[in-house]
């Protein structure tokens, strides 16, 4: 068995055998009236784990029920915490000797989640990525390739959430050579576009496939900057990979459409649309939602989506746009089993995406507001000033 796909076991297996069941559903987008039962039990045991263990949740239950999202089920609570409440506040459900793994959200300044991991709730998530990865033939350990990783360079006591995510991607093809676009230079990091450029150049000669994951800016950067200075398109061998994750925070201004961004990646890196992946997810809510051939963020049978309105909270129907609201028992150590997202997004049915995934799906239309809160990808951002 890959060690990625290997058993992990929760806390407690009598207080919670249903999220023990959940979490071990190796189809990741598995749908129907058990799995929906299955989804509910879970999410009663996690509630009730968190309840014993969190004077801050145990709180939440005795205020008025929130409107019951459709897609967890209607005598299930789910209290609703923004998940700015996790940059100004440490709320634990396990002993701190538990805690396996503390990452944070945002760069070197500003607020920044705060979030803890015992060991099952952060190799339940990793096993998640896993088993998507394996459903599109992504883990592949008789296949050594090249990375470029638009992400931070590790450096001593670096604990950002993205560069842990990004190097654990790592695990699933051999890694030939390592390249970070992020470089660390002893008082923190600079973007490196040219050494971007070489890596891609030097890497398409060698012949093995490529796997480029990050944030998208960089890339499109990149790509931008080869252009700029009359480079010729780089052919990057088959069997290479583009999976990207964090958003365009921070420098929106430069964002481009989805569909002008995969296509300028196939014209200049020569890589197929449907090897272009983005990718949704957080230090607060770590179940990973990657897009589909046909580039929709499905929901994975471990979590359920909600879309409420921003004045009165309350669920609404697919296609309106409001707070994203994202659902899934998996977590023990916070109580981030019900977390309401900054981002504005809107729900579809998966009738509406025209490949063969058989669960919802959703579309971020950008971040709500605006606020001083810095994430790891404004951070990053900042650093493309003075690129151009």
């Amino acid at each position: 068995m890959n060690p990625h796909l290997a058993p992990v076991h929760v806390p407690d297996a009598e207080a919670l055998a249903h999220v023990q069941q959940l979490c071990d559903l190796a189809e990741p987008y598995a749908q129907g009236p058990d799995t929906d039962a299955l989804f509910a039990a879970a999410m009663a045991e996690t509630n009730q784990w968190h309840a014993a263990r969190s004077p801050f949740f145990r709180s939440l239950l005795t205020d008025a029920p929130e409107a019951a999202a459709p897609t967890v089920g209607a005598d299930i609570r789910t209290p609703l915490v923004h998940a700015t409440f996790f940059k100004r506040h440490e709320v634990l459900s396990v002993p701190r000797e538990d805690v396996f793994l503390h990452l944070t959200s945002s760069g070197t300044t500003g607020q920044k989640s705060q979030m803890f991991f015992d060991e099952w709730t952060i190799r339940s998530a990793q096993r998640m990525v896993a088993r998507i990865f394996d459903h599109y033939g992504w883990i592949t350990p008789d296949q050594p390739v090249n990375y470029l990783l638009y992400s931070y360079e590790p450096a001593p006591s670096m604990k950002l959430g993205t560069s842990f995510t990004d190097n654990y991607l790592c695990d699933f093809a051999p890694a030939k050579d390592v390249t970070h676009a992020l470089r660390h230079t002893g008082q923190g990091h600079e973007f490196d576009v040219h050494g971007c450029i070489r890596a891609l150049r030097r890497y398409a000669e060698e012949g093995l496939p490529v796997r480029i994951l990050g944030f998208p800016a960089f890339l499109h950067f990149t790509l931008e900057r080869m252009h700029a200075q009359g480079l010729p398109p780089i052919q990057l061998p088959p069997g290479s990979l583009v999976v990207l994750g964090g958003g365009w925070k921070g420098h929106a201004d430069q964002q481009i459409g989805k569909d002008e961004f995969y296509a300028r990646v196939t014209e200049l890196l020569g890589v197929e649309p449907e090897r272009i992946r983005d990718t949704f997810g957080s230090v607060e809510h770590c179940v990973p939602y990657i897009e589909c051939a046909r580039h929709r963020l499905h929901v994975p049978v471990w979590s359920r989506a909600a879309v409420r309105d921003p004045r009165t909270l309350r669920p609404l129907g697919y296609g309106e746009r409001g707070f994203l609201h994202l659902v899934s028992p998996y977590i023990t150590s916070v109580p981030a089993q019900s977390v309401v997202m900054g981002d504005l997004a809107s729900l579809h049915p998966a009738e509406e995406c025209d490949c063969p995934l058989p669960t919802p799906w959703f579309t971020i239309h950008g971040r709500a507001g605006v606020s001083r809160n810095r994430s790891c990808a404004v951070a990053a951002a900042e650093l493309l000033k003075g690129q151009a």
